[in-house]
This record gives structure tokens, sequence and C-alpha cells, in this order.
């Protein structure tokens, strides 16, 4: 699904589930991971998450648009927009929007340890994902100087 069939398809929601025309732009981000949707006060547009299209399919995504279009009547019309508001929440039931977006699944990317700091006076190691400079940092444990060592990847994880 392109911007312009989520246009279309924001505008039909609006009439049919509200009876108001939605008059701005409506479009996919595919950065949004921890909300399904967001709503601009400002410009009044809104972006939908694709990840959740993806993820959790159509009707779910139909929940989140009827949740952002609750914000953006709601805020044209002068009337209590936001999470807290009994308008917001009452309009929301109304519709059948979801106060809440599913979460979407972790796909995380574990990164092996590739640095070694060992202290030089009582031995002490401690693993790093990333490069540090041993000039700032001395040991927890006794204060001694760091040696900096280059682990292989292939076999630490």
């Amino acid at each position: 699904m392109n911007d312009q069939q989520l246009q279309q398809w924001v505008e039909r929601i609006s009439l049919d589930s509200f009876g108001w025309p939605f008059r701005h732009k409506a479009t996919f981000n595919s950065r949004l991971r921890a909300t399904g949707g967001r709503y601009f006060t400002k410009s009044h547009n809104i972006e939908i998450s694709t990840l959740q299209l993806e993820s959790n399919g159509v009707e779910e995504v139909e929940k989140i648009i009827k949740h952002e279009l609750c914000h953006y009547h709601l805020h044209l019309r002068k009337m209590g927009y936001q999470h807290r508001d009994a308008d917001f929440k009452q309009l929301l039931a109304k519709v059948g929007g979801t106060r809440f977006c599913r979460s979407l699944p972790i796909k995380r990317k574990v990164q092996p340890y590739r640095y070694k700091l060992i202290c030089v006076d009582c031995s002490m190691e401690y693993l790093r994902k990333r490069k540090v400079d041993v000039r700032k940092y001395r040991c927890g444990k006794c204060s001694g100087k760091l040696r900096l060592l280059l682990l292989d990847s292939s076999i630490h994880s």
C-alpha cells in the first residue's frame, strides 16, 4: 500500500465512521516503532506506521487510523483531543478505535563484544561493544590503568 491509497483509506474512514471529511494529508512513516500513528496539531496531518500494517494487518491499522482521526476531528472542533480528555475517550469508544496499538515484534541485531578491557594491576576484565579511550577510564575495582584488546568477532557474541 502506498501513501495515495492510505490517503483514500483515511478519507473513507473519516466519512464513514465520523461523518466529517478529512481535508489534510495522511502518509506512511516507516520509522514509527513505539507508536502506531501520529497526529500533528500544527499541520493537521497524520502519519501511520508501515510496520504496524506489516506486522498486525489491515484491521489493526484501521483502529489506529480511527484513533488519529479522533485527535484530528476533536482538535479542529476545539474540543478535548488529548488522551486524558473525556471527549476523546467517548468519541474513540463510539467509532471503535483502539486506545493503544499492538506491540511490534523485536528484531534487534545482537552486537557481539568487540573489545576487552583488562586492568594492568588486578587483571579485572570488562567486555565492550564500542571502543573506549583507556586514557579517560580506570578500573572500577582498584582504579588501575586499563589495556584495550580487540577481540575476534567471529568467536565472541
